[in-house]
């Protein structure tokens, strides 16, 4: 590396993460880093970017541009260049949210139900067993009022498909592609990140201008 060509730090921000209350973030936690030399890059990794108060609540936004201020601060001849999403979501909890069985089994039995009552309603609403029967009677000529050798097979075929859509059999998957369900849940999950960033942001604002008027 030439003499006056200044040191260059690559950045790239997470979009959540986790701590316990009055305890600090570092930018080794909130951004992964490189940089020209093991030392800096280390160093760096332990830069503290945010102690959390009570007062502060369970959720906090650090942005880019604090971020960036607090790495000149610490090494002032090195340059950012940064990447990613220019804020960074921390959410404060005491310990992990485990699952509680109950409300588990009692969510699955609702789906269950509810989605074998969907499936009946709508077979209801087309008139599915009279399109079965008059198959089976253009098949074999003769009407039979309930011809299960078909029906057993369209039900079986009905969660067969079910399980190819959800590409998932309990915990087997059977490629590595994501699911509808999987990629509705990310989206959602980012939908409610933005909001959640926004949301931090505009009070922060709501805060700073609020002061300023106060010493002004």
């Amino acid at each position: 590396m030439e003499a006056n060509k200044p040191s260059l730090l690559y950045l790239r921000l997470k979009k959540r993460i986790y701590m316990r209350p009055e305890q600090h973030v570092t930018l080794g936690q909130a951004a992964r880093l490189l940089a020209a030399d093991a030392e800096t890059e280390q160093s760096l990794k332990q830069l503290i970017l945010y102690e959390h108060k009570k007062a502060d609540g369970n959720r906090v936004v650090i942005d880019l541009l604090q971020i960036v201020k607090a790495i000149r601060e610490a090494a002032p001849g090195l340059s950012v260049e940064a990447y990613g999403d220019p804020q960074v979501l921390v959410m404060i909890a005491e310990k992990p949210v485990k699952p509680r069985i109950f409300v588990l089994i009692l969510s699955w039995l609702l789906l269950f139900f509810g989605a074998g009552l969907a499936i009946m309603n709508f077979h209801t609403d087309v008139s599915m067993k009279e399109v079965h029967t008059r198959i089976v009677e253009l098949i074999s000529g003769k009407q039979i009022e309930h011809p299960l050798w078909f029906q057993i097979p369209y039900s079986l075929g009905i969660g067969l498909g079910m399980v190819l859509f959800f590409n998932h059999l309990f915990r087997k998957r059977f490629n590595e592609e994501p699911n509808p369900l999987e990629v509705e849940l990310y989206m959602y999950q980012e939908n409610v990140n933005a909001y959640v960033i926004a949301d931090e942001m505009r009070k922060k604002s709501d805060y700073d201008q609020t002061r300023g008027g106060s010493d002004g």
